[in-house]
């Protein structure tokens, strides 16, 4: 079975991050470069995080007017991270410039082209937060709408929440790519996250990539917190 475990890595420092990532190298997929990391340290620190050979998944959630947002995935392409971020919110027209950007960009360096995938209803938010801002689609069918704006316009997959697996296989096919946060093993808190699930769940849904952090980061040992959750999955 391939490793689908992201570990989000919940830390600024440089060190720690590099030092978290080789305990987990065995264990895991790749590590997980959010905004907090990234406002940090910049690109710098995504290199850092780069050399210990793990892939990285830089989870900036890009949304802007298609010219920025094209521009940003050129420059994120060029860190040779494996998965890029942006919001489906922004539109097909804000998507299918990221989508061609990120192509043209790794042809341009002979390097292999990340995936691009877009954000759909963050795991925070559920119907009351969407109809809070003026969207009257209850969360499974905002993430189905936008999940097939995504496929149209050339994106290699999203970002789901567990419970919107099966509905997006539905719509866009198996070779649709699902990353999906909100994951929290059996004891774990749920924290800020509102549509979670296990693990095993997850997958046996049809999640490609499961994003953890704290259930693993701020674990004891975390490496073995890393290997009891990948063979859970069996």
């Amino acid at each position: 079975m391939k490793n689908p475990i992201i570990c989000a890595l919940d830390t600024k420092d440089i060190q720690q991050a590099k030092n978290l990532a080789v305990s987990l190298k065995e264990n895991i997929a790749m590590v997980k470069c959010g905004l907090e990391f990234f406002t940090t340290n910049g690109a710098e620190g995504i290199k850092e995080v780069a050399s210990t050979g793990l892939d990285i998944f830089l989870d900036l959630k890009f949304h802007d007017i298609p010219n920025t947002v094209a521009e940003a995935i050129r420059s994120a392409v060029s860190l040779n991270v494996r998965i890029i971020t942006i919001h489906t919110l922004g539109g097909k027209t804000m998507m299918q410039a990221a989508a061609k950007a990120a192509k043209e960009e790794a042809d341009k360096l002979g390097i292999k082209k990340p995936l691009i995938v877009g954000v759909t209803v963050l795991t925070s938010m559920d119907d009351q937060e969407l109809e809070g801002i003026g969207i009257n689609q209850a969360a499974p069918q905002q993430v189905r709408i936008l999940a097939k704006l995504a496929k149209e316009s050339g994106l290699d997959g999203i970002v789901c929440s567990p419970h919107e697996i099966k509905l997006v296989r539905e719509a866009c096919g198996n070779d649709f790519v699902t990353v999906v946060p909100g994951i929290r093993p059996t004891s774990s808190a749920t924290d800020d996250q509102k549509r979670v699930m296990t693990p095993k769940e997850a997958v046996d849904n049809g999640a490609d990539y499961i994003v953890i952090g704290r259930p693993i980061t701020k674990s004891v040992y975390p490496q073995n917190s890393a290997k009891e959750i990948f063979e859970s999955l069996f």
